[in-house]
C-alpha cells in the first residue's frame, strides 16, 4: 500500500539559493522532490530527503539547495515506502521563487493569529478565507507572526453566534480538548492543514513562522500557573512548553538553526533590498508583572539577553535597504496579563506597562535596542506584529515620547487570520506612538464570519527601494497605505 500526504507540503525560509520543502506522510516513508524549472518538468532534478517515522509525528523536511537566485521553482513532493521504494504516493505539486541576488520587485504579507476562540474550519462558511486572500496577491512569501495554532483553546463542532446562527466547525479528537501531550499538540498544526485555502497557499506561498503563546497556553511564561487550571492534567508548564516546542519545529517549514536547532529566532535575507528578523518573545522572557521594574535582568527579559544582542549585532551588520522586525507582540499597545479588582490592568502581557513614563520593566529591553539602533547608524527599521486580533499602523516619534534615545519608526499589527477580533487597545505613551490608522471589530469576539479579519501587505520597488505598507481585509480590500522612502 502506498503512503499517503494528507496535509500537503509547506515552503519555507527561502534563500537565494535555497528554500525548505516540507511533507508529512501517513505511515513511515521517504520525502522525494523533484524540482525544475519548467511546467513539463524536463530535465527535471530528483532529490532525497528525510524520513517520516512515528517518532517524529511522521513529517520529514529536505533543505533544497543549489538553487539559482530569482528563479521560478516547480516542485512534484512525494513520499516512498522504505521497504522497496517502489510504491509512492500520488504527488503533490508545488511553486515558489527564489530571493534575488539584485534589485527586483519584492512583495511579502504578514498576518498572525489561526483557528482561536474556538473558531475552526466551518465548510460552510468557506473556511480559512484569509490564506485564500492573501495567496491571490501572488507573494514571495509570508511571515506568521504568532499563534500559529490555539492549544488551549478546544474546538466544539457547535458554536451559537450573538445573531442566532450556528458555526460548525470540522473537529478533530486532537482538538476537541487542550492540548498537553505532544502527539495533541501536533493534531493542531495538522489540523489547521485540513483547510483547502490553508493547503494551497501552503503550496505556493513561502513562509516565516514566529511563536506566541497559544502554541502552548495562554500567555504563558516559565512561571504561569496552571494549577487551578481543570482542564489540564500536566500542571507543569515547562513540561508544556516543551511538547509545544517540539510540535512547532516539527510542523513549522524553518531552517534549523545548525549549532541551535531548537532556536526559533533567525534572520532571513531576501536580497539586498530586505532582510527579515524574526523574534522569539516567548522562550527567553521573564514572568509576567507590575511591569515597573527600574533595572533591567531576569525578572524584565522580552526578549533575553542573548537574543537582544544578537539582534543588535545582526541589525549593525546588514547592508539591506529594509530591516524588518518580525515580532510575536507589539511594542507601545497595553496588553494585560491580569486585572485588579477595580478592572484595570495588573500584569502586563507584552511590553508597554500603561504608565506613559520612563522606561521601565519591559520596556528598559526595547529601549536599549532603540538605542542602539540610533547610536550604530541602523536606517530603514520597520515593525511588524499580530497579537491583538485589529489591524492599525502606527508610528513612533522621540518628540512624542517620554524616552527620546531613537530615531522615529512605524510599526504595523494585522491579523487575525481566523480567530475571534478584538480592539482596540490602549497605547502607551513612553515611546511616543501615534495612531495613524486603525480598523478593529465593534464587539469583542466577533466571529471569522464577521469580516474583521486582516492582514498586511508589504511591496518594495525594485527600482527606487520605496515601500510601500497595505493593510488589507479579508476580502482583500484595501484599508489604508503608506509609501515609506528610504533614508541614507
Amino acid at each position: 500500500m502506498r503512503p499517503g500526504l494528507p496535509s500537503g507540503i509547506q515552503i519555507g525560509d527561502v534563500r537565494a539559493d535555497s528554500a525548505i520543502v516540507w511533507g508529512r506522510a501517513d505511515r513511515p516513508a521517504r520525502l522525494v522532490v523533484e524540482h525544475a524549472s519548467n511546467a513539463s518538468f524536463r530535465e527535471a532534478v530528483t532529490v532525497r530527503g528525510g524520513v517520516a517515522t512515528q517518532e517524529n509525528g511522521f513529517v520529514a523536511r529536505l533543505d533544497l539547495s543549489g538553487l539559482a537566485p530569482d528563479r521560478e521553482v516547480l516542485l512534484r513532493v512525494r513520499f516512498e515506502d522504505l521497504e522497496s521504494g517502489r510504491a509512492r504516493s500520488a504527488p503533490v505539486d508545488g511553486r515558489f521563487r527564489t530571493a534575488p541576488a539584485g534589485r527586483r520587485n519584492v512583495r511579502f504579507v504578514w498576518s498572525a493569529d489561526t483557528a482561536g476562540q474556538g473558531y475552526g474550519i466551518d465548510p460552510e462558511r468557506g473556511g480559512m478565507r484569509t490564506y485564500e486572500a492573501m495567496r491571490q496577491v501572488d507573494p514571495d512569501f509570508f511571515v506568521h507572526c504568532g499563534d500559529t495554532i490555539y492549544a488551549d483553546a478546544p474546538i466544539a463542532e457547535r458554536m451559537e453566534l450573538a445573531d442566532g446562527s450556528v458555526w460548525r466547525s470540522l473537529v478533530t479528537a486532537d482538538v476537541a480538548v487542550v492540548a498537553e501531550s505532544l502527539a495533541q499538540f501536533r493534531g493542531r498544526y495538522a489540523y489547521n492543514l485540513l483547510d483547502a485555502h490553508v493547503q494551497r497557499f501552503s503550496a505556493e506561498v513561502p513562509q516565516v513562522w514566529l511563536w506566541d503563546d497559544h502554541e502552548v497556553v495562554n500567555n504563558w511564561s516559565d512561571a504561569k500557573d496552571l494549577s487551578a487550571d481543570a482542564r489540564y492534567t500536566e500542571k507543569r508548564v515547562a513540561v508544556l512548553a516543551e511538547r509545544a516546542r517540539r510540535a512547532f519545529l516539527d510542523y513549522a517549514p524553518l531552517r534549523y538553526e545548525p549549532s541551535e536547532e531548537e532556536r526559533i529566532y533567525r534572520h532571513v535575507p531576501y536580497g539586498p533590498l530586505l532582510d527579515v528578523f524574526a523574534l522569539d518573545a516567548r522562550s527567553y522572557r521573564g514572568p509576567n508583572s507590575a511591569n515597573r521594574q527600574a533595572i533591567g535582568g531576569p525578572a524584565t527579559a522580552f526578549l533575553g539577553a542573548a537574543q537582544l544582542t544578537w539582534l543588535e549585532e545582526t541589525l549593525a551588520q546588514s547592508s539591506a535597504v529594509w530591516k524588518v522586525i518580525a515580532s510575536d507582540m507589539p511594542i507601545g499597545l497595553v496588553v494585560p496579563d491580569e486585572l485588579d479588582s477595580s478592572g484595570r490592568p495588573a500584569t502586563f502581557e507584552a511590553v508597554a506597562n500603561a504608565d506613559g513614563g520612563p522606561p521601565l520593566g519591559r520596556e528598559l529591553e526595547i529601549a536599549h535596542l532603540l538605542r542602539s539602533i540610533r547610536e550604530h547608524g541602523v536606517r530603514n527599521v520597520v515593525w511588524i506584529t499580530g497579537d491583538v486580533h485589529y489591524t492599525a499602523a502606527h508610528r513612533y516619534d522621540p518628540a512624542r515620547a517620554r524616552f527620546t534615545g531613537f530615531d522615529p519608526f512605524w510599526e504595523f499589527a494585522s491579523g487575525p487570520l481566523h480567530a475571534g477580533s478584538f480592539g482596540p487597545s490602549a497605547l502607551d505613551d513612553t515611546f511616543g506612538p501615534q495612531v495613524v490608522f486603525q480598523r478593529a471589530s465593534p464587539i469583542p469576539n466577533a466571529p471569522p464570519s464577521a469580516g474583521y479579519q486582516f492582514f498586511g501587505q508589504v511591496d518594495i520597488d525594485g527600482a527606487t527601494a520605496a515601500m510601500t505598507v497595505t493593510l488589507k481585509d479579508v476580502s482583500g480590500a484595501s484599508l489604508f497605505t503608506t509609501t515609506l522612502e528610504p533614508a541614507g
